[in-house]
């Protein structure tokens, strides 16, 4: 088996095949992992998932745990949603970096015998009914009986497959820092901060870090402390203003939201960024991958022990519905956020109905947490 990609996603497959004895490689285009915190929160459910490869407990060791996530404008709380009382041995967010993310999921696959291959460029494709021949920029080639891309966004594996790539962008740039704060920012909540400047996420790390994730109609390439707080004193708390002391590691991106025409050509897979991608509202892209890997790997397994191909249909089948509600969350999430002013006051009224509607908080928190 052969996984395009060592990001969270493609190194959770590839943990999960080789826990079940399949001789699986995977390949890289860089030169190492994530040195960034870039994602940073793990659901309740992809630590369920993460359970059958041996990792949710080194993660929970890693991370920070919290069990609030609450929508606000400025001061005002419009709703506030409770993990704690989720059914699971897992009633929180947990925080943790992306680098301590694929940190122990590739701990893990050197473990369970699998091998890492990098820096290497995939530069072709080609496939017949028995196996796909991998061509990289060094020259060499691997043959397996399957290809996944876990490659992201701008997949290769994707594009030589011919699967098209169904959506559009957001007109804003995304801000992302990390970065020490003072005043008034709680070290144990998530907080998505409403404005009519654009949304503001402010989420604690460990070892009292903030990750600030931004709306920005033209962000810095580097954002400095003096960026960073511009947005909170435009977007965050007023009555205990949060100072920025300095910025650890910032960046922009541009955020798309679009899923793969279909998540199968012949013996090419696709999984997490590869197949769909989104606002980053809710903290969802990292954990659909996650769970995304988890049924991939169970259904390959199945079909190298002698079940029908049809298994990884069944895979597209099931997931991608599941892609299709993550992007409309986050889009609705986003959209909410970033309302002008005729319709803030609305806004925040509903909010505030909704907020007594248990029903509502419920479903939303289930949602969130990957477990509706």
């Amino acid at each position: 088996m052969l996984v395009v990609g060592a990001g969270p996603t493609g190194l959770t497959l590839a943990t999960a095949l080789a826990a079940r004895g399949v001789d699986v490689t995977i390949v890289d285009r860089l030169a190492e992992g994530a040195n960034t915190s870039r994602a940073a929160v793990v659901h309740a459910r992809s630590l369920e998932v993460l359970e059958q490869i041996g990792v949710a407990d080194r993660l929970n060791a890693r991370g920070l745990k919290c069990r609030t996530f609450s929508i606000r404008d400025r001061d005002r709380t419009l709703l506030s949603l409770d993990f704690g009382q989720l059914p699971t041995r897992y009633p929180y967010t947990l925080m943790v970096s992306q680098a301590e993310t694929e940190s122990v999921l590739l701990e893990r696959l050197r473990e369970s015998g699998g091998h890492l291959i990098r820096p290497r460029v995939l530069t072709g494709l080609e496939q017949n009914a028995f196996h796909a021949d991998a061509s990289f920029d060094d020259g060499t080639k691997l043959r397996a009986r399957y290809v996944i891309g876990a490659d992201g966004m701008h997949s290769k594996v994707r594009e030589l497959a011919g699967i098209g790539f169904l959506g559009g962008s957001y007109a804003e740039s995304f801000l992302l820092a990390d970065v020490r704060l003072r005043g008034g920012v709680p070290t144990d909540e998530v907080i998505l901060y409403f404005s009519p400047a654009g949304l503001a996420v402010v989420a604690p790390l460990p070892g009292g870090i903030h990750r600030i994730v931004a709306t920005v109609e033209q962000a810095p390439d580097s954002p400095c402390a003096a960026d960073v707080q511009a947005l909170l004193d435009a977007r965050g708390p007023e009555q205990d203003p949060a100072t920025v002391e300095h910025v650890i590691w910032g960046s922009r991106f541009r955020v798309h939201h679009r899923i793969a025409e279909h998540y199968q050509a012949g013996r090419v897979l696709l999984a997490g960024d590869a197949a769909h991608v989104h606002s980053p509202a809710g903290g969802q892209g990292m954990n659909t991958g996650i769970q995304d890997a988890i049924a991939l790997a169970a259904a390959l397994a199945g079909v190298l022990e002698g079940s029908e191909p049809a298994a990884l249909a069944h895979y597209s089948f099931e997931r991608r519905p599941v892609a299709e509600r993550v992007i409309s969350l986050a889009d609705r999430l986003t959209r909410v956020a970033t309302a002008g002013s005729q319709m803030r006051l609305f806004r925040n009224a509903a909010f505030r109905v909704l907020a007594h509607v248990r029903p509502f908080r419920w479903g939303l928190t289930m949602r969130l947490a990957g477990l509706a």
